[in-house]
């Protein structure tokens, strides 16, 4: 068989050869049937039937050596995959991630054995059925959800969808891997809002324009504040501009009802992203609100197009959406309301409207700036 003797002479060979004979025996033929290429029905029964008797027969580092040959083979049926995962040892890893083919009964057995390294391994393949992926998302492990959470060949809906958005509040590993997904709802990264990277949260931000949301449990208490919104402003330029953020701490968790280490988090924040989302929750217009992220910022590069894109979305998500962004930093919201039909983005966002806004320059951002330069306004680094 495979330009090696007839079957029944291996077999002779086995049984009166010993344990060297038959660690010989099993790496010539994995070796064999490896370069084989595609076997016939009659050469994969006989070498199965071959390799069951070899393996258990050899010493554990010819079992080794052996799989990892066998592993790197064109054709592998169930049983011969088995024998490959039960004796490869350290090389497990690479066989799951090089396997062109896997069977659903192997993946499930591996799965089964709660082996975390090569379940997330098997969580990052692109040909993972139904039946596996229920198995995989039932696993109580960071580091499957994490593999999940990049795996692009799934589509994040239904029962999916829901397990990674609840996972991402509770891991920013896969809160950040989700926010590099175009076929995820960025709204449902929320929670997880001062975890992501600053493009991110901008990202998460975007996912809120031209949509409903459900009603803001912190809307009633943004309705009953009697600060008038040209006085808020006011006080934050002021705060930002002397570099007071402390006071700009005391400030928000006042009118926001927010812990004081969230509005730390927002006062130091630099990139503006999540004070924008005070600003605009409080109804302030684009005019008012750049002058407190001019204040407020740091962008020592690319200032104006920064500024270029907190102009757009003040024009693009209303103060509603972001008061329900805020309810969902308190926990207040299930964010998966959204994923009803009547919460979809009901305009897209077209890539290409924010460069252009960006190469024609954008009047309210100039206004802001010249309004600025006029009064000495020193910026906050």
């Amino acid at each position: 068989m495979l330009g090696f003797q007839p079957y029944e002479t291996f077999q002779l060979l086995i049984e009166t050869g010993g344990v060297d004979r038959t660690n010989t025996l099993l790496i010539a033929a994995c070796d064999a049937y490896a370069r084989r290429g595609k076997p016939t029905g009659p050469e994969l029964e006989q070498f199965e039937a071959l390799a069951a008797r070899l393996f258990p027969t050899a010493g554990p580092q010819a079992r080794a050596k052996g799989a990892a040959i066998l592993g790197r083979a064109e054709v592998l049926s169930p049983a011969l995959e088995r024998l490959v995962i039960d004796n490869i040892g350290e090389d497990l890893i690479p066989f799951l991630e090089t396997a062109p083919l896997l069977s659903d009964q192997t993946m499930l057995d591996i799965i089964g054995r709660y082996d975390v390294p090569a379940c997330a391994t098997l969580a990052s393949r692109a040909d993972l059925t139904n039946v596996v992926l229920a198995k995989l998302f039932q696993m109580n492990s960071r580091k499957v959800y994490r593999a999940l959470a990049a795996n692009t060949g799934i589509t994040p809906r239904g029962a999916y969808l829901s397990a990674l958005a609840r996972s991402a509040q509770m891991d920013h590993l896969v809160a950040e891997a989700l926010g590099h997904r175009d076929d995820f709802d960025a709204a449902l990264l929320a929670p997880a809002f001062f975890d992501l990277s600053d493009n991110h949260r901008i990202k998460v931000i975007e996912a809120f324009a031209n949509r409903e949301t459900p009603k803001a449990p912190i809307a009633r208490t943004i309705e009953q504040l009697s600060v008038a919104t040209s006085e808020l402003t006011r006080a934050l330029m002021k705060l930002f501009s002397e570099n007071r953020r402390p006071e700009v701490t005391k400030l928000l968790s006042q009118i926001t009802g927010l812990d004081e280490v969230r509005c730390g988090q927002i006062a130091h924040d630099v990139t503006g992203a999540s004070l924008f989302v005070i600003l605009r929750a409080f109804g302030t217009t684009a005019y008012d609100g750049l002058k407190v992220l001019i204040h407020a910022t740091s962008h020592d590069t690319d200032r104006s197009r920064a500024l270029a894109d907190y102009a757009s979305l003040f024009g693009g998500v209303t103060a509603d959406s972001m008061a329900y962004l805020m309810s969902a930093w308190r926990g207040e919201v299930n964010l998966l309301e959204l994923t009803g039909t009547q919460y979809q983005p009901f305009a897209q966002r077209s890539r290409r409207t924010p460069e252009a806004s960006k190469a024609t320059g954008n009047p309210v951002v100039d206004q802001a700036i010249e309004a600025l330069s006029r009064i000495g306004a020193r910026r906050a680094s």
